[in-house]
């Protein structure tokens, strides 16, 4: 930068005072002020272009790491999940051949047998679960099913007072 003292700047304003003259000299000098203005404005924003420019260069570089960044984690991962995909298929090959080889002809149970089935393991659940035979329950008076507290109100609730509820009109 160019470094001028205060000597240097009295030097110029005499000379420019003599060849210029007094009359000219106020209008030269607002000139040259606005002159110095609009290029230390052009200089500033030539700057800041060129930092701009620096700025958005950097972020395409960093756009572009962060992009094969995640192409490389996108390709890691579709490998794995492909050999892992082949090695559950080829395990599953493997069980297959050899339920084959023990039962060539099994088929899946039919409906009738998978209700048969429920039917029995709901009996037995009930017969462990129950140690009190139901028609002694009946009997006796004790509940044999379970209703909720809401069906409990309206099965002893008057039938005019459920249909003037404050709920719902």
């Amino acid at each position: 930068m160019i470094d001028i003292a205060f000597s240097k700047l009295a030097i110029i304003g005499v000379a420019a005072l003599v060849f210029i003259g007094p009359e000219k000299l106020p209008k030269v000098a607002r000139m040259a002020g606005t002159l110095f203005g609009r290029a230390q404005r052009y200089i500033n924003d030539v700057k800041s272009e060129v930092s701009r420019e620096m700025e958005l260069d950097e972020l395409r570089k960093m756009h572009q790491e962060v992009q094969s960044a995640a192409s490389d984690v996108e390709r890691s991962i579709t490998q794995g999940v492909s050999h892992a995909e082949s090695s559950l298929n080829s395990a599953w090959d493997d069980v297959a051949s050899a339920d084959m080889e023990l039962n060539p002809l099994m088929e899946p149970p039919t409906y009738d047998e998978t209700a048969a089935k429920s039917k029995t393991f709901r009996k037995k659940k009930l017969a462990h679960t129950s140690a009190i035979p139901s028609w002694y329950k009946r009997q006796s008076g004790q509940k044999s099913r379970v209703i909720s507290g809401a069906a409990r109100m309206a099965k002893h609730t008057p039938a005019h007072a459920r249909k003037s509820s404050p709920f719902f009109h």
